[in-house]
């Protein structure tokens, strides 16, 4: 491995591990999306300060390309973060189908207290 491609990996952990501490600062990104970003810079940033820890790890896995470890790594940490995702939009789902019903059942009390004030005011 050239020097060049060493500082290459090194720069990219820092700058990948660098972009999530800065969008946590600034709350653009919360607390529990965070973790697996977090995780897969931190692996990034392993790897391209002991790129021999990849070699050593699809090795052992019996994985002959580490390029293709890599990848394997990055479809995991994606399927987890979209499962995530999925978990909340499903919930969000649910309170914005509840929320909707409570707003159609305010609606009727509304316009059945609209009807008797109505009937009042024919009646005075």
């Amino acid at each position: 491995m050239s020097f060049a491609t060493y500082l290459l990996g090194i720069v990219a952990g820092l700058v990948a591990l660098a972009s999530v501490i800065e969008l946590l600062r600034r709350r653009r990104l919360r607390e529990r999306h965070a973790v697996w970003w977090f995780v897969a810079a931190l692996l990034a940033l392993v790897i391209g300060v002991f790129p021999a820890t990849l070699t050593w790890a699809s090795q052992l896995l019996g994985i002959e390309v580490p390029t293709n470890f890599v990848f394997f790594i990055s479809i995991v940490i994606l399927f987890f973060v979209n499962l995530q995702h999925a978990g909340e939009l499903t919930d969000l789902e649910d309170r914005t189908r509840t929320l909707a019903e409570e707003v159609a059942l305010l609606r009727v009390k509304l316009d059945r207290l609209d009807a008797g004030s109505d009937e009042r005011d024919r009646d005075a």
